[in-house]
């Protein structure tokens, strides 16, 4: 479907989704200072709404509220935890084109990919609804006649969420759902740049029967947010997604209240085509892992790696199929990729691409701002690409694929393995023993063979190297929420004589 952003903003807002207050204890408050920021449409340039603007005061309240209701929250049975995110995964579901259209509006990415992340979003609290009745527990056979020894998970308790702009409401869901499934309540704080979506998903938990003080949002000051958090000794754990220069800060803050911290960082993913690929499944996943979201995502293709004997066949094929791609306001039908969150990310695209060309690649396609203005910039194809150049060592986080010659396996493993980071990785052979060959010495969380878009909540995500510390999603996410608890049980003798 098509829409005008006006007639979008207002069917959220007939909904009662759109919020401009952030969540604390239940209520909808406006920042102790009056200040609010605007939420900027990136499509557009025009101003969607303006969100409170908040800070320490009211970060150190939510912790408060979320730090009173943990005892309550936790104490329910799993039972009635998990029904009240299953009711809240409903309403996401019921309500998903208009979190969609307000997805859109405040990020920028066209609505089919906006109702997709609803629809992945929504599958983490469903699966952790679920997830929540299966903490089980260890016996562990006695060492004495006399005792008994058992092992517990019980929750950490207060949660700080930081999450990023690029997915507003997935990388909420997938840190919410299983700290709220095992009795953790929480503050988030969501990116000032798309607060909307997080504040509405706010709002159907509390629809859904989540108590409140167990979901709390606080939209503002990111370092003065981020540092209350870090500060409190009422919060037992951080979970971020973002940059690992901001990680490496929260890794460090966290040590002087020695908090559990789990990091989603920066990715460099390669995307290693070998000569046996099927060349219609390599395109059709690379077009898919690198072009998703503008690029714009931690686990894109940063870099094409092709062997020799297939490398022009696969470039003519891939750069016609790039040209195809659709670039425009996301509310349009038929738009596959809509703009850049801000003219910073246009400026690191335009930095990558002029460092690449002035050190010997060629541009095959794009390479341009796009001529609709804003923050649109051309699909891009580099050429003739090398692992000296910005584009193959840093994220781009944008719609650029640098092509990458390579001449064997060993040299693809080594060039991929090449980089601080470990996030997520692509190979595409037709060939099994290679698949696996590959797959094991490569250094990365996720591993994709043949396919580009590999993410879900029943995997988990995460990352080797400085990508990240800790798993999301999968029955192995919920772990990073719960504390063991080992209980030694004595005089059993005793107990069996009465």
């Amino acid at each position: 479907m098509s829409m005008e952003p006006g007639a979008a903003i207002n069917r959220v807002r007939e909904s009662g989704l759109l919020k401009t207050q952030g969540l604390i204890g239940g209520k909808w408050i406006d920042a102790y200072d009056g200040k609010t920021i605007e939420v900027q449409n990136p499509a557009t340039g025009d101003i969607v709404t303006s969100v409170a603007y908040m800070g320490k005061k009211e970060t150190t309240d939510a912790i408060s509220s979320a730090y009173n209701t943990f005892n309550s929250w936790s104490k329910h049975t799993a039972s009635e935890r998990s029904k009240c995110l299953r009711k809240w995964y409903d309403l996401m579901i019921s309500h998903k084109e208009e979190l969609a259209l307000l997805m859109t509006l405040e990020q920028g990415k066209p609505l089919k990919e906006a109702l997709g992340e609803v629809a992945y979003g929504a599958g983490f609290i469903e699966f952790f609804a679920e997830e929540a009745k299966r903490i089980y527990g260890d016996i562990i056979p006695a060492t004495l006649a006399d005792r008994r020894l058992f092992v517990l998970k019980q929750p950490v308790g207060v949660v700080g969420a930081i999450t990023p702009w690029n997915f507003p409401l997935a990388m909420i869901t997938r840190k919410v759902g299983p700290a709220l499934a095992c009795g953790c309540t929480v503050v988030v704080k969501p990116s000032e740049y798309t607060p909307l979506t997080a504040l509405a998903a706010a709002e159907l938990s509390l629809q859904a029967g989540i108590p409140p003080g167990v979901l709390n949002v606080v939209v503002g000051n990111a370092s003065d947010i981020g540092d209350t958090l870090l500060q409190s000794t009422k919060v037992r754990k951080i979970t971020f997604t973002g940059s690992t220069a901001v990680g490496k800060k929260l890794l460090a803050g966290s040590a002087n209240t020695v908090k559990r911290i789990s990091l989603e960082l920066g990715g460099n993913a390669p995307c290693i085509v070998f000569d046996d690929a099927d060349l219609d499944v390599a395109v059709k996943g690379a077009l898919a892992a690198k072009f998703r979201n503008s690029g714009q995502t931690c686990v894109c293709a940063n870099r094409i790696l092709v062997q020799e004997g297939i490398y022009e066949k696969f470039a003519n094929a891939f750069a016609k199929a790039v040209q195809n791609l659709h670039v425009g306001n996301g509310l349009v039908e038929g738009i596959a990729q809509g703009p850049l969150i801000n003219e910073a990310a246009v400026e690191k695209v335009e930095k990558f691409i002029k460092d690449a060309t002035s050190k010997g690649a060629n541009v095959i396609l794009g390479g341009r701002r796009h001529s609709l203005g804003m923050t649109f910039y051309e699909p891009t194809v580099l050429g003739n690409v090398n692992d000296e150049m910005l584009v193959s060592r840093e994220e781009v986080f944008g719609p650029v694929a640098p092509l990458l010659r390579f001449k064997t396996e060993e040299d693809a493993i080594h060039i991929a393995n090449d980089t601080n980071a470990g996030l997520a990785a692509y190979i595409f052979t037709t060939s099994i023993p290679r698949s696996w060959r590959v797959t094991e010495a490569l250094e990365y969380g996720l591993v994709g063979v043949n396919e580009g878009l590999i993410s879900t909540e029943v995997a988990p995500f995460g990352g080797f190297k400085q990508s990240g510390l800790g798993r999301e999603g999968s029955k192995y996410g919920i772990d990073e929420y719960l504390e063991l608890k080992y209980v030694c049980l004595g005089n059993m003798k005793e107990a069996y004589t009465k």
